[in-house]
């Protein structure tokens, strides 16, 4: 160490290094009180790069078309180079070409065929990068001679790349390759022993360096450039040899062991060429000797003393690299001890069952190894074995067996004593295992699984499905754990299809874990048929097949045929042929379609579980139309203008329409005539044809059938109805018209009925207008009667108002004159006021009422009388009872109470009602005294009430 050498750490610091000083190979030594050790060999070297001499360049001179080298001629230097020219004062490098290249092994530049623009002063650069330092050289003058064209001549190969390429694992390899010809040549490349170029391969822009990535073993052999131009050829070959860097295979590793062992430690390392080995202790190298053989990678060391502890290397070589692997051998000796691997405090078997105790102190050499029961020592017997390692192993372990074992450990450094016991349990027994079951789908099962055990052991049962555990703490669906301790039942709820397969049931201690299993079928109706197709379809059948679906563990009994069109309601039943589909038949023709319509079929298969789920529908496909067979029903008409005869019917739905271009067949003539008239309606959606002809008579018999046709032809006719042609409004007015006022808000119109006859026109009824004076046309009313009614009673009048009533005639052609107007003055408005000042007196189920006169005002009606409304509560029937005074006597229930109300009666209908008063039963009266119907008695109704009595009492005499 001095101030140029300096330790930091384990590391070496040189300072101020010099070139021929401290150019070499290092390595470093570790060592502490175990060992030592040699790292890897380091290689110090220094890059560097001199400035190029300043002498002018000369000139090259070259004839156009001829080829040119440009020498860079680099100064004195270490380290890779990397090399460009620059072109007069261009600040960018010369870029490469099928014409020109720049050799990054020699830095010249190449020009293959000079050309005019070429003329002029070249440059060269080169960049050390270790030495991070360019420098550049004197420009070179490329000048163009003037005596004559180069012509064309054959390539000449200028570089080349060596005869013999040694290229590392993993590197990566250039080869470089260019020549100098007219025509400028084209360069291509080749291996000489036929094989492929790697796929990996890449090439720079003229195809003048092959570059191999991550070069590998299977790389290596001959390459050849090939160099072409119309004048000829030439050729370049070198050969690419592999080399690997040791690498290891198997390393040595730490080794503790005991005083008087044998070591063997085998280190391997692959590398091309093979490696070759050397042993090293604590630094120095390892000879061999009497107890010490070293055969390549192999050290062996017999009769091992406390001396041969140390740190060992072996080192791996070749000529390219050295590798070291580091291992530590430590020698003991020592008497046996125990404290730190006891033996097992309590070992736990089951009666039956077989037990190891292990012994296994630390002691070197190894101990020799002795057991104790209690004061007796265990000899080898059939149930009872002394194992290698030292363990005691106890077969078919009894009760008996229970109790402390000691082992004892020997050498000759000194005897250890240690003991545990051995604690026996009752075996774990399934005594209800689950068994094979056969489930319907969506059924609840319960699988048992039962053991007997060792109370003082706990159990755990776990329950998988098809090798996988169900996680039940989850609270997966479907599955649930019943039962106590020692019952592990599983339950299945509402059991699925995917719920058949292997069932275990496994019930696990600290000694042991036993299982058993049980098959479960789960049997449901079936999946739905596959791939339902439509082979052929006619106007009426269509050809179906399909494959079967799973048939869920259940076979398939029966399938059945749904279709739908856009007319249906969902999916129907069809007919087939044959009519019942097996199990087995996956085809048939479905029958008794409707033609041109479109149709979707889907197949449902059914098992002795039931019905499963549809198949997917079928293609939508139309079937072929033909002539319809459904004719029009309740043909019917009449009505109508004057020379109308007006047919109606219910228009034939568009699935039985039966094909394109559908219409309506119209077939009359008059009762007793012999020619039919034939009508066509093209329209599909009609109800309703007019036939008009200035010769009908009114209200005159026709005979009407209608049919249908369409593009296939014309179908069935319906069968002949009676239909009336039109008529004419009625020709006479009503006579005798008169009306009456019953009330301010209704009064009644009569009239005389008409003697009618064709000629005069029909009359089916009478309409009843009404206005009053300052009625407009939008406001006059109209009401209608039919058949021969001749009265007409109309509500919902002003009061007092003057209205004006006609009538007229009518059928179905329109209405006829009305007659002459008569008018009418509805009665005056009932009294609004109501009675008041109701006094009311109960005895012996008499009860006496008594109320003031209602007074009424100059647009009202005068109070002709009063009407006593009762009943004993809000739904049951109300009873009246009419009276010209303003008092009055009921007969009353003795049991009951009742509600009661007065109204005035007038011309004008009847008048408000009083407020409803509520009778209390007699019952209730006999502790309240007299009632009243206010708290506060008037004096006029305590008058009133004397008059009562005494009315009654004079009625009495």
């Amino acid at each position: 160490m001095s101030y140029h050498y300096r330790l930091d750490g384990g590391s070496l610091a040189i300072s101020s290094p010099q070139t021929d000083q401290d150019i070499g190979t290092y390595q470093c030594l570790a060592t502490n009180p175990l060992g030592t050790i040699l790292s890897r060999k380091a290689k110090l070297q220094f890059a560097y790069i001199e400035d190029f001499e300043t002498k002018t360049r000369s000139t090259v001179s070259v004839r156009e078309g001829q080829g040119v080298v440009l020498l860079c001629g680099p100064p004195p230097h270490f380290g890779d180079l990397s090399y460009a020219w620059t072109f007069n004062d261009n600040p960018l490098y010369v870029q490469e070409d099928n014409r020109r290249f720049v050799s990054q092994e020699t830095g010249n530049l190449y020009i293959a065929k000079v050309e005019p623009s070429d003329v002029g002063n070249y440059t060269c650069f080169i960049t050390n990068k270790e030495a991070q330092k360019s420098v550049q050289g004197p420009p070179t003058p490329l000048v163009q001679r003037t005596d004559g064209v180069m012509g064309e001549y054959e390539p000449k190969i200028e570089v080349r790349f060596p005869e013999t390429i040694q290229a590392a694992k993993g590197s990566s390899v250039k080869l470089e390759c260019f020549a100098l010809g007219n025509p400028v040549p084209d360069i291509s490349w080749r291996r000489l022993d036929g094989s492929p170029l790697p796929g990996k391969v890449k090439y720079s822009k003229s195809q003048a360096i092959l570059e191999i990535p991550n070069f590998q073993q299977e790389d290596e052999g001959f390459y050849e450039c090939i160099a072409g131009n119309l004048r000829g050829r030439n050729l370049a070959k070198g050969q690419l040899i592999f080399y690997a860097l040791p690498e290891w295979e198997q390393k040595i590793q730490n080794t503790y062991l005991s005083i008087y062992d044998s070591l063997l430690w085998e280190c391997k390392a692959r590398g091309k060429p093979n490696p070759w080995y050397t042993w090293l202790k604590n630094g120095e190298r390892l000879s061999p000797e009497e107890r010490i053989q070293i055969e390549n990678g192999t050290l062996i060391i017999t009769m091992l003393n406390l001396s041969d502890s140390g740190v060992y290397q072996c080192a791996a070589e070749n000529k390219y690299q050295i590798i070291y692997a580091n291992a530590e051998l430590r020698v003991l000796a020592s008497a046996p001890d125990f404290s730190k691997n006891p033996i097992k405090k309590n070992s736990v078997v089951q009666v039956g069952g077989d037990i190891a105790i292990e012994c296994k102190p630390i002691a070197f050499p190894r101990a020799a190894i002795s057991w104790k029961r209690r004061a007796e020592s265990l000899k080898q017997s059939k149930r009872v074995s002394l194992l290698e390692d030292g363990s005691l192993k106890i077969y078919n372990v009894t009760r008996s067996d229970a109790g402390s074992y000691t082992c004892i450990a020997t050498n000759q450094f000194g005897v250890a004593r240690n003991t545990g016991s051995l604690v026996v349990k009752e075996r774990t027994i399934i005594t209800l295992p689950p068994s094979k079951m056969d489930v319907t789908v969506g059924e609840s099962i319960v699988l048992p699984c039962q053991v007997s055990h060792d109370p003082s052991i706990e159990v755990v049962f776990v329950w998988s499905f098809n090798g996988d555990v169900i996680d039940l703490k989850k609270g997966v669906a479907h599955f649930e754990r019943i039962g106590g301790e020692s019952v592990g039942d599983l339950m299945i709820r509402n059991i699925q299809l995917n719920h058949s397969g292997k069932y275990l049931c496994t019930v696990k201690t600290t000694l042991e874990s036993l299982s058993a299993a049980a098959d479960i079928i789960v049997r449901g109706p079936p999946g739905p048929p596959d791939d339902v197709r439509v082979e052929h379809i006619s106007s009426t059948t269509s050809q179906l097949s399909w494959r079967p679906g799973s048939d869920n563990n259940s076979p398939i009994q029966i399938f059945t045929v749904q279709a739908r069109t856009p007319f249906s309601v969902g999916w129907q039943a069809v007919s087939t042929v044959p009519e019942i589909l097996s199990g087995k038949t996956y085809n048939a023709t479905v029958v008794g379609l409707s033609p041109w319509v479109e149709y979707e079929f889907r197949v449902v298969a059914g098992n002795s579980i039931g019905i499963g789920e549809p198949s997917k529908p079928s293609e939508l496909l139309r079937t072929k139309a033909s002539v319809p067979v459904v004719a029009p029903t309740n043909i019917n008409g009449g009505g109508g203008s004057r020379s109308e005869l007006v047919i109606t019917w219910e228009s034939i739905p568009e699935e039985l329409q039966n094909g394109e271009e559908f219409g309506y067949i119209i077939m009359l003539r008059p009762v007793g005539s012999t020619t039919w008239i034939k009508e066509r309606v093209p329209s599909v959606e009609s109800s309703r044809f007019v036939y008009r002809n200035e010769s009908i008579i009114p209200l005159s018999p026709f005979e009407v059938k209608v049919g249908v046709y369409n593009k296939e032809g014309e179908g069935s006719l319906s069968t002949v109805s009676i239909v009336y042609s039109g008529e004419d409004e009625p020709q006479l007015a009503p006579r005798g018209t008169s009306v009456q006022s019953f009330s301010a808000s209704e009064m009644e119109v009569s009239w005389n009925a008409i003697a009618w006859n064709r000629n005069t026109g029909r009359v089916l009824g009478y309409e009843v207008l009404y206005w009053t004076d300052d009625s407009k046309e939008s406001m006059i009313g109209k009401t209608r009667v039919s058949g021969n009614v001749t009265t007409k009673n109309i509500t919902g009048l002003k009061a007092n108002t003057v209205y004006f009533a006609s009538v007229r005639a009518y059928n179905t052609a329109g209405t006829g004159p009305s007659s002459p107007p008569v008018n009418v003055t509805t009665k005056k408005s009932p009294p609004s006021q109501p009675p008041a000042n109701i006094a009311w007196k109960l005895t012996n189920s008499k009860l006496c009422l008594n109320w003031e006169h209602v007074k009424t005002m100059e647009n009202e009606s005068e109070v002709l009388g009063y009407k006593i409304l009762y009943r004993q509560n809000r739904q049951s029937k109300t009873h009246i009872l009419e009276t010209n005074n303003t008092s009055a006597e009921l007969l009353v229930p003795f049991e009951e109470d009742y509600l009661i109300e007065i109204r005035t009666v007038s011309d004008g209908g009847d008048g408000s009602s009083s407020e409803e008063i509520r009778i209390p039963k007699m019952s209730s009266l006999s502790s309240r005294g007299f009632p009243v119907s206010e708290p506060r008695v008037h004096f006029l109704s305590v008058i009133m009430i004397f008059y009562c009595l005494l009315f009654s009492h004079l009625n009495n005499e």
